[in-house]
C-alpha cells in the first residue's frame, strides 16, 4: 500500500513551521517532534508516518524553530505548541517527544494535558526541571528509553513513573539515546500498542456515555 507523505508549511507565531503528514485528516492524531541531531524528516526515514499511516492513523511529524525546513525563532514552548496544535487541527493527539523536544512537550503537558490522548517521552531532556509540575498528572505515558542511554538516564523513566499514575516505561536494550534508531522495529511494536490501547479505550468510553 502507497502512503503519500505530504511536506507542508503553516504560520506559527507568523513564522514558517515545516511539517510533514500521512494518513487522512479525519484519523486519530500522532504528533512527532525531535531531537537535536535529527528533523521532521527521521519519521519519514525510519518509516514511523508510513506505517502509522497504514494503521489507520494521522501520523503528522514537525520541523521544531531553527530546524529542518522551519524558520528560526525562540517562542514560548507551551504557546507555541498550543498555537501547532490548533493551526495543525490536532484534536488530542498522541504527543511523541525525544530528547531535546522535551522543552517544548513537557511544558506542555504540565499546563494543559486535557489537549492531549497520550505522551511518548523518548528519553526527553528537563524531566527534574518540571519535577513538582509533573506530580499527579493522568495523562496516560509510555515512557521509551534505550538501556545505554548516556544522555538522558533511563532512571528519569522511573522517575515519570513515580510521578504520573498512569505513565509506563520500556526499555530497549542494547540502544542508546536515539533508541528508535537503533531498535525501530522494537520501537514501532511499542509505540503501536500503546496508540491502538488509547483509541480502544477512548472508543469503549464514547460507547459506554
Amino acid at each position: 500500500m502507497a502512503v503519500n507523505i505530504k511536506s507542508q508549511y503553516i504560520l506559527v507565531a507568523g513564522k514558517q513551521i515545516h511539517y510533514l503528514e500521512a494518513g487522512q485528516p479525519a484519523n486519530p492524531s500522532i504528533l512527532f517532534l525531535h531531537g537535536a541531531s535529527f528533523s521532521a524528516q527521521t519519521w519519514q526515514e525510519i518509516g514511523s508516518l508510513e506505517l502509522l499511516a497504514i494503521q489507520g492513523y494521522r501520523a503528522v511529524a514537525v520541523d521544531l524553530p531553527g530546524y529542518g525546513k522551519s524558520e528560526q525563532f525562540s517562542p514560548s514552548p507551551p504557546e507555541f505548541m498550543l498555537e501547532l496544535l490548533e493551526s495543525l487541527n490536532l484534536k488530542q493527539p498522541i504527543l511523541v517527544s525525544p530528547s531535546m523536544s522535551g522543552r517544548y512537550s513537557l511544558p506542555l503537558v504540565v499546563d494543559y494535558a486535557e489537549k492531549l490522548r497520550g505522551f511518548v517521552p523518548v528519553a526527553p531532556v528537563a524531566i527534574p526541571q518540571y519535577r513538582e509540575q509533573l506530580e499527579g498528572i493522568e495523562l496516560p505515558v509510555l515512557a521509551i528509553w534505550g538501556s545505554n542511554d548516556r544522555i538522558v538516564s533511563p532512571e528519569q523513566a522511573d522517575l515519570l513513573l513515580q510521578l504520573m499514575p498512569n505513565a509506563q516505561k520500556v526499555i530497549l536494550t542494547n540502544a542508546g539515546h536515539a533508541c528508535y534508531m537503533r531498535e525501530t522495529e522494537l520501537f514501532h511494536k511499542h509505540l503501536l500498542e500503546f496508540c491502538d490501547r488509547l483509541l480502544r479505550s477512548a472508543t469503549k468510553t464514547q460507547i459506554d456515555s
